[in-house]
């Protein structure tokens, strides 16, 4: 199990997304490099997370917030240069920690070189690498917005060219014509670049839109008018003949990873339904190596705005099963919106009211632009609980920088900009910057200190198979996980009101002993575990494990 447990590192681990910009000023100019996170690495270590996620630090025009890359082979200036780079990467290793950096491929910058010769004559070699029509496309007629508000069509066009050109998000980042030889070769030739360089593999960015832009032709005598399915989750539409073409990027993807490094890893960008999921997980060593799991994201907002463990358990039953190498990668909030989109339109008010009800609060319709210690009032005890029910469902948790200081939001800022804020590492007002919660045990950081190194304690949490409890009260979620002889139960009480319960009379196997494993108090130590009577106080967590003599 050992070594299984060490091949298939992301299953077990840790990650923490950095955005680069916000993270830590090394050289004074108000803007976060890399040699501010050189510098701070021990912080990252202590926290105990085996995994970072780099944001985009490639060359770009921040039309979006580098998510538009001019220059895929580069570092932009501001935050220093490919050898900062392969320092930190190198000093993250010998900390343990290995590094994945974020693949941008569905769109680029209208910057890029590529488009801007692609833009200057029908007959550039470039052309074709881009989505263009002479007039936009039918299919796209009732396409939904990505920035509804912000675009008012999925094509623009362009004075240069002559033609319109396809964009699934912003009019400035242009769709690459991923059904293009030459582009798909690109694309593994820059996952090739960062691999030399140390990375261990890609977050990789709106999987579905470049997997959907795959079944089009970019040619602009196509006419587009093939047999297309019915449009699936936020319009997105694939070419009924074409599905198994448009995967075959992805597996074209991870099949060169593969070959590259034996490590290397795709962790997909994939908000869809469960049973359109399972497409882009593919077989054992196939596809995405993990996704981020969007549906148990959302569920459980709804759960904890109706203080409810219903709509979680209802995820967790329709979850579908994934090869023993494949993760559903498991958060609280990330650098976007708190995207609520695949709730119904009465859930979707409930957690807007529960967490968010001032329109500023709220952004496209469908999300919040709100940290979550704003969202649960700054209430420690919910806020914790949070994080342990988060650390505790079946998957790999990965944090967003400066969740472990419960670091707030700016709505000054505009739109998804809001979260992304700046750590403050030294001392502050409040008593809540980096220096005041490292001297202060009881301070947030320490508690996620804490409840890192106790999930890295118990593997079965990662990747066992997972039990769902009935303890007779609506507001407990409980759960038993099990993974090469080993049992963790874990309890949490969604609810503002205190409650006692009682566990199975075999939820652990007989004759082992039961540690609490939060040590909040003597109940669970050293007894049998069978029956065992649990209370949990308002907003109240515990964790049981047995102990293999």
């Amino acid at each position: 199990m050992l070594t299984t447990t060490a091949d298939e590192w992301w299953t077990t681990g840790v990650g923490y997304c950095l955005d680069l910009e916000r993270f830590a000023d090394g050289d004074g100019d108000g803007h976060g490099d890399l040699l501010g996170l050189g510098r701070h690495l021990d912080h990252l270590e202590r926290l105990g997370v085996t995994f970072v996620w780099l944001q985009p630090f490639y060359p770009s025009p921040e039309g979006d917030d580098g998510y538009d890359v001019s220059d895929y082979y580069a570092v932009d200036p501001a935050v220093g240069s490919l050898g900062h780079l392969v320092e930190v990467v190198r000093a993250l290793r010998e900390r343990g920690i290995r590094t994945l950096v974020d693949l941008v491929v569905n769109h680029t910058s209208v910057e890029h070189a590529w488009f801007r010769d692609a833009r200057s004559s029908r007959d550039s070699p470039y052309r074709d690498w881009y989505v263009w029509r002479d007039e936009p496309d039918p299919a796209d007629d009732d396409t939904d917005l990505f920035f509804p508000g912000e675009e008012d069509s999925v094509w623009s066009y362009d004075e240069a060219a002559g033609q319109y050109f396809r964009h699934r998000f912003y009019s400035h980042q242009p769709d690459l014509n991923t059904s293009n030889p030459e582009v798909r070769d690109e694309i593994r030739r820059i996952m090739g670049f960062w691999l030399e360089l140390g990375v261990v593999g890609f977050r990789v960015d709106a999987v579905p839109y470049f997997v959907e832009t795959a079944t089009r032709e970019g040619d602009a005598d196509d006419e587009g008018d093939g047999a297309l399915a019915e449009p699936v989750h936020r319009g997105l539409r694939r070419d009924a003949g074409a599905l198994s073409e448009s995967f075959q990027m992805l597996d074209l993807m991870r099949a060169f990873i593969s070959r590259r490094s034996s490590e290397a890893i795709m962790l997909g960008e994939v908000n869809l339904p469960y049973d359109e999921q399972l497409e882009f997980f593919g077989g054992s060593n196939a596809r995405m190596t993990m996704n981020f799991d969007f549906v148990l994201n959302q569920q459980m907002h709804l759960a904890l705005a109706r203080q409810d463990a219903g709509p979680l358990l209802a995820a967790l039953r329709g979850r579908p099963e994934l090869a023993p190498s494949k993760s559903f990668g498991v958060f609280v909030r990330n650098h976007d919106e708190l995207s609520l989109d695949q709730l119904a339109e009465d859930e979707l008010a409930e957690v807007l009211a529960a967490f968010g009800p001032r329109e500023e609060q709220q952004i496209f319709g469908r999300g919040l632009r709100l940290r979550l210690p704003t969202m649960v009032g700054h209430d420690r005890d919910r806020l914790e609980m949070v994080y342990a029910l988060a650390f505790s469902l079946p998957g790999t948790p990965v944090l967003y920088y400066g969740e472990e200081l419960a670091q707030d939001e700016d709505l000054d800022l505009p739109g998804r900009l809001a979260v992304r804020t700046h750590v403050r590492w030294g001392c502050t007002p409040e008593g809540d910057g980096v220096a005041d919660q490292e001297r202060d045990p009881g301070s947030v950081l320490h508690f996620f200190r804490t409840l890192v190194a106790r999930y890295r304690d118990r593997p079965e949490l990662g990747r066992g198979s997972v039990d769902l409890l009935d303890v007779g009260s609506p507001a407990v979620l409980a759960h038993r996980s099990t993974w090469a002889g080993r049992t963790t139960v874990t309890l949490h009480n969604l609810g503002e009101e205190p409650v006692t319960v009682r566990l199975p009379a075999d939820v652990v196997p007989a004759g082992r002993r039961v540690l609490d494993l939060f040590g909040l108090d003597e109940q669970g130590g050293a007894e049998d575990g069978g029956g065992l009577e649990v209370t949990l106080g308002r907003y109240g967590y515990r964790w049981f494990g047995d102990v293999v003599d």
